[in-house]
């Protein structure tokens, strides 16, 4: 069981202009091709997914943006709860807007959110974590991820925002 508690609940949660605010991130480590861990070995970067609890397909961790924190404390937490990783919260990846049908309420009646993304370098691997009963969490390369995101909007952030941020990455520290 573990000593961190999920938060739950909509009182907190913030909105812009019909949008419910939702950050998140996208978990990822380098893991050594080579056994030997070579000076010269090549690293392939692995990305973190959690399964969907309301259908197929994986995710990465998001959710509700409260009023008592910031979006990019808001986006460790949801990676605490969700996946149970801890790490070191890198770039901004970009923010992407969605429908969700089942978070449509009174200041969002259509269900529109904007979720702000994060790249988050993940150190540590939680044995126990909130929602450990409800997720399992999978590391995928990033062509397995693109292949098992179950939505669009997330395979637009892994492609588009975290892989364009990898790319910049790599060319200024070689």
């Amino acid at each position: 069981m573990s000593d961190l508690v999920a938060r739950t609940g909509r009182l907190q949660q913030r909105y812009e202009n019909g949008y419910r605010l939702v950050a998140g991130c996208i978990p990822f480590r380098y893991r050594c091709l080579d056994e030997s861990h070579h000076e010269n070995s090549e690293n392939v970067v692995e990305v973190l997914m959690i399964n969907s609890t309301s259908g197929p397909g994986l995710l990465f961790p998001k959710g509700g943006w409260e009023n008592d924190e910031t979006v990019e404390e808001a986006a460790v937490r949801e990676a605490i709860e969700e996946a149970g990783v801890r790490g070191d919260l890198l770039d901004f990846v970009g923010d992407y807007n969605f429908k969700s049908k089942t978070h449509e309420d009174e200041f969002s009646p259509e269900g529109l959110c904007k979720a702000a993304m994060f790249a988050l370098l993940v150190k540590e691997e939680l044995n126990s974590w909130p929602e450990q009963s409800t997720r399992i969490r999978s590391w995928l390369t990033i062509s397995q991820a693109i292949h098992n995101c179950r939505h669009a909007w997330m395979k637009e952030a892994l492609e588009y925002g975290f892989c364009k941020w990898l790319a910049q990455k790599r060319k200024t520290t070689s």
